[in-house]
């Protein structure tokens, strides 16, 4: 990198900084045309995790919350499937909702993507400082606003999952969640099928220590600021991002 090159680098990093914005997004390390990504600081933005409405109706879609949060003058800005969920949309492991345990912690041994361990919790804390988890690392103070279960771990302490092998014909449209070093959150969905490995490497690439699997084939992403709409979906969980507004 030249003299010039360089001063032009640090001058655009002095700017994020100053503006709050993930350095991430501003450098372009996002910029990986099989994803559709978004980067979301939990101490700055209204992140949470939607299930049922007021009549204790299961939102399903990413519509149905989007027309409710409208009516509660919330603008929806971001929305993803949050987790797996079972025939009847209710979620499978452990979900919390506003510090309520709705559906206990799912520590069984089965089949199927969920249960490949090790699993794990992505959650929200009280004073909005995101985790992710091992399942059998996950444990609840009274300090989790949020939470929601699913499996397997793409990133595990920095490393990729050991299950996963690459080349692996193993492809899906998938999408998941990660930490980034500054403690933001990055939520990814792949545009294209995808095996496991290589969306692990994604989030790995991307300096997560650890980064959570949420769903595949039906995963949905919400994301107008990039003319990625995705409206549709029967699902339990869903994770949102929303401001004040029409």
């Amino acid at each position: 990198m030249t003299l010039s090159r360089k001063r032009i680098f640090i001058a655009i990093l002095l700017i994020t900084v100053k503006l709050g914005i993930p350095v991430y997004a501003q450098v372009g390390k996002t910029d990986d045309k099989r994803f559709i990504t978004y980067i979301a600081d939990p101490k700055k933005q209204d992140v949470r995790f939607y299930w049922k409405n007021n009549k204790q109706e299961i939102f399903r879609s990413i519509q149905n919350l989007k027309t409710w949060l409208g009516q509660k003058h919330r603008k929806l800005v971001f929305a993803m499937n949050g987790g797996m969920y079972k025939p009847d949309n209710s979620p499978q492991g452990l979900f919390i909702e506003n510090k309520m345990v709705v559906a206990t912690l799912d520590t069984a041994v089965g089949n199927g993507n969920f249960y490949l361990i090790p699993n794990g919790i992505f959650y929200l804390t009280t004073n909005h400082l995101a985790v992710i988890c091992k399942t059998t690392a996950f444990a609840n103070y009274g300090n989790i606003r949020f939470a929601t279960q699913s499996g397997p771990m793409l990133v595990i302490d920095g490393d990729i999952h050991p299950a996963f092998k690459q080349g692996s014909p193993n492809r899906n449209i998938r999408n998941g969640v990660g930490i980034l070093p500054d403690n933001t959150i990055i939520f990814a969905m792949s545009k294209e099928e995808i095996n496991f490995y290589d969306f692990a490497a994604y989030f790995q690439h991307m300096g997560c220590k650890n980064a959570l699997y949420l769903d595949g084939l039906v995963s949905r992403t919400y994301l107008p600021d990039q003319k990625w709409v995705q409206t549709d979906g029967n699902f339990g969980v869903i994770i949102g991002v929303t401001i004040k507004g029409n």
